[in-house]
């Protein structure tokens, strides 16, 4: 929702960045209650990471089931190229990858794909 400028209505800024929080913090609940009430699933900040992306890269275990559960891109890239599994597997983030990767998350997909940063940092028994 835009002013008669054009500029973002305040508001909504506020809400994005609430739900961007919510991503990095592993409050679940309340990020799943701003999707189920309109918030876009994919919503991205200005570097292009998807709320999906914040939480994996931060180790938000149930905050990535909730967003996977509400239909969340999971081979979504950001503006750098890199994918949520390959942003899990370079923090180490074992659980976050496994869930990924049962959500369809594809290991070959940005750069470096998730195969590549996995070997990078020795860690190739996260990929299959």
């Amino acid at each position: 929702m835009t002013s008669a400028s054009g500029a973002m209505d305040p508001r909504l800024v506020e809400v994005a960045h609430a739900c961007f929080d919510f991503a990095r913090d592993g409050d679940a609940v309340r990020l799943g209650a701003y999707v189920d009430q309109g918030v876009p699933v994919n919503l991205t900040d200005s570097s292009g990471n998807t709320l999906l992306m914040l939480a994996a890269y931060h180790g938000q275990a149930a905050v990535v089931t909730a967003l996977l559960e509400r239909g969340a891109d999971v081979n979504r890239l950001n503006d750098r190229g890199q994918s949520p599994l390959a942003g899990a597997v370079f923090k180490g983030e074992d659980t976050i990858v496994w869930l990924l990767l049962d959500a369809g998350a594809d290991v070959e997909l940005g750069s470096p794909s998730a195969r590549e940063t996995a070997q990078m940092f020795g860690r190739g028994d996260l990929i299959p």
